[in-house]
C-alpha cells in the first residue's frame, strides 16, 4: 500500500477514505484545497474516495517560491501562520465570486489550505506545518476558521505527508460534523493518525460557528488529550505558538499552583530576573536575546483539588495575566523533561526559579526510578541545555533559620552531586535579607479567602486582589462544611 494513497481495494475499511467519502456524498460542501510542501496529501484523499466532484471545486499546489508569492503575497517565512491564513484568504474568496451566483443558495462553500515543511531530502529541517479551513458552517452564513499548527513526528517524507493527509480529512469532517461540539473536533483530528505521528501544539477557531468558543481552553484540552505537552499564552491570554515564541530568547520560567499568585511567586520571580539578565552569556560577545517571564502550571497542580476545571484553570490564567505574565500550562513534571521541552523549541538558555524546598525534593531519588541512568541520568538531562537553578530561601519551621541553596543539605551519598552543580554555577542562590524574606504559600492565601479573613489582600498583588474581588475567583472552590 503505497501511503497516502489507498488503493481500491481498501477504501471502503480505510477510516480516513471512509470520512473523505462521507464528505464528497454530502452535496451541499464543495470547496477548494491549496497545499504547500508535503503534495497534494489531503485533497488525494478526496479523489481517491470517489464522488470528488461532488466536493471539489479546485486543487491547488504552489510549490514555487516566486509564483507563490504572486499568488498570496510575500511573507516573512513559507511556512507560518501568515502564509496559511493567506492563502485561506485567497482561495475562499475566489471560490465565492466565482460560484456564489451560481450555486450560493445549495452549498456551504470551504477553502483547505496547509504549508508544511516535510523532510527534505537532505533532511535536519525543523518537520511542521500549518493547516487551516474556512467554512459555512450553513448554507449562506457567514465563514468561521479552525487554524493550527502540528509538528511532524515520523522519520520519513512519504510518512509525513500521510499523516498530514489523514489530519486534513478529519479536519474537514469535523468542520462540518462537530462546529456545535469544538472540543469534539479536536478530539477526532488525529484518529487513524496517532500521538506519535503528529504533535498539534496550537490551534485557535473563530466565527459564527464558535461564537462562544474561549480559545484557552481549547488549549488545554490539547494538553488533556495528550496532543502536544503544553500550551502557551501571551501577557493578555491569547494562544501562543511555543516554538515560535520561545525561539532565540533567554526563558525564565518559575512553576507554581499560583492560585491565587502571591506575592512570594513575584518576588522570586523578581530576583531571579536580574540575576538572569546580569549572568553572562555562553559565548563572550554574543548578542542576548530577550527574556520571557513564563509563569508554568502543571496539569498535576491544576488537578490538586481533583480534576482540571475549566473555571479554575481560567481563573489561574487571568490572574497571571494581572501580573503582566505569560502562562505555559504543561503535563511536564519532571524538571528534566521541561528542560528538554524548551531546548527542542530552540531557547538560547534557560532559568527556572524554585524555592529551597523543591530543590530539596529534586534530590529525592525516588522520582528516578524509572530511568535506568536514576538522579545522575535527570540531572545530566535537565543541565545539558543551558539550565540553570534560580532558587529562592526559605526559614526553617523548627529553628527559624534561613535556609539557602548554599546552605542546604541533602543525603550523603548526594553531598557532591550537590557541591558539583553548585561549584559549576548551575544551581544559583537568590538572596533576600532575612527581615524581608516571605514564605507563605497560594494555599495559605486560598484557605484566608475560604475562611473570610480580609488579611489575604495583604499576601497578592494589588491587581489580583482587584480581580479576585471582581470576578469572585475560588470562592465555588472553597470546601463545603
Amino acid at each position: 500500500m503505497h501511503l497516502g494513497t489507498p488503493p481500491a481495494a481498501t477504501q471502503a475499511v480505510d477510516p480516513t477514505a471512509q470520512r473523505a467519502l462521507a464528505i464528497n456524498l454530502d452535496e451541499t460542501v464543495y470547496g477548494s484545497f491549496s497545499e504547500i510542501g508535503a503534495g497534494q496529501e489531503i485533497a488525494r484523499w478526496f479523489f481517491a474516495a470517489g464522488g470528488a466532484a461532488g466536493t471539489v471545486a479546485k486543487t491547488m499546489s504552489a510549490y514555487d517560491m516566486t509564483v507563490s508569492d504572486a499568488i498570496y503575497g510575500k511573507t516573512g517565512r513559507y511556512v507560518s501562520r501568515e502564509r496559511v491564513e493567506r492563502m485561506l484568504d485567497h482561495e475562499y474568496n475566489l471560490l465565492h465570486e466565482r460560484l456564489a451566483a451560481s450555486r450560493g443558495d445549495r452549498t456551504r462553500f470551504f477553502a483547505v489550505a496547509d504549508t508544511a515543511a516535510a523532510k527534505s531530502f537532505a533532511g535536519g529541517n525543523e518537520c511542521h506545518a500549518w493547516m487551516a479551513i474556512r467554512f459555512q458552517h450553513a448554507v449562506g452564513s457567514t465563514t468561521s476558521d479552525v487554524v493550527l499548527h502540528a509538528r511532524l513526528l515520523d522519520s520519513a517524507n512519504a510518512q509525513q505527508a500521510d499523516a498530514l493527509g489523514r489530519l486534513g480529512v478529519n479536519l474537514v469532517h469535523g468542520a462540518f460534523a462537530h462546529w456545535k461540539h469544538p472540543r469534539s473536533l479536536i478530539e477526532t483530528l488525529l484518529d487513524h493518525v496517532g500521538r506519535d505521528r503528529l504533535e498539534i501544539d496550537w490551534i485557535r477557531v473563530a466565527g459564527p460557528a464558535f461564537k462562544d468558543v474561549d480559545n484557552r481552553l481549547l488549549g488545554l484540552h490539547l494538553v488533556r488529550l495528550g496532543y502536544t505537552p503544553a500550551v502557551l499564552f501571551d501577557v493578555d491570554g491569547s494562544p501562543l505558538l511555543a516554538s515560535e515564541s520561545i525561539r532565540h530568547t533567554r526563558v525564565l520560567v518559575e512553576r507554581g499552583r499560583f492560585a491565587p499568585v502571591t506575592n512570594v511567586n513575584m518576588a522570586m520571580l523578581d530576583r531571579a530576573r536580574e540575576a538572569f539578565e546580569a549572568a553572562p552569556a555562553a559565548k563572550p560577545g554574543a548578542p542576548r536575546g530577550p527574556i520571557r517571564e513564563i509563569m508554568e502550571v502543571t496539569m498535576n497542580n491544576l488537578r490538586d483539588r481533583g480534576s482540571a476545571e475549566d473555571a479554575d484553570f481560567l481563573a489561574r490564567v487571568d490572574l497571571i495575566n494581572t501580573v503582566g505574565k505569560m502562562v505555559l500550562v504543561s503535563d511536564i513534571g519532571a524538571f528534566h523533561a521541561l528542560g528538554e521541552y524548551l531546548a527542542d523549541r530552540k531557547a538560547e538558555a534557560t532559568a527556572l526559579v524554585l524555592g529551597v524546598p523543591l530543590l530539596r525534593e529534586l534530590f529525592n531519588e525516588n522520582h528516578y526510578r524509572r530511568l535506568d541512568g536514576g538522579i545522575l541520568e535527570a540531572f545530566g538531562r535537565l543541565f545539558t541545555h543551558d539550565v540553570q537553578l534560580y532558587v529562592y530561601p526559605t526559614r526553617d519551621v523548627i529553628t527559624g533559620k534561613v535556609v539557602t541553596a548554599d546552605t542546604l543539605t541533602v543525603a550523603p551519598n548526594l553531598a557532591h552531586l550537590l557541591e558539583h552543580l553548585r561549584a559549576n554555577g548551575l544551581i544559583l542562590p537568590l538572596t533576600c535579607a532575612p527581615d524581608t524574606l516571605i514564605t507563605y504559600s497560594s494555599e495559605d492565601v486560598r484557605a484566608r479567602i475560604c475562611s473570610g479573613d480580609p488579611s489575604w489582600r495583604d499576601l497578592v498583588p494589588p491587581p489580583v486582589a482587584a480581580a479576585i474581588d471582581r470576578n469572585g475567583y475560588f470562592g465555588e472552590s472553597c470546601p463545603v462544611e
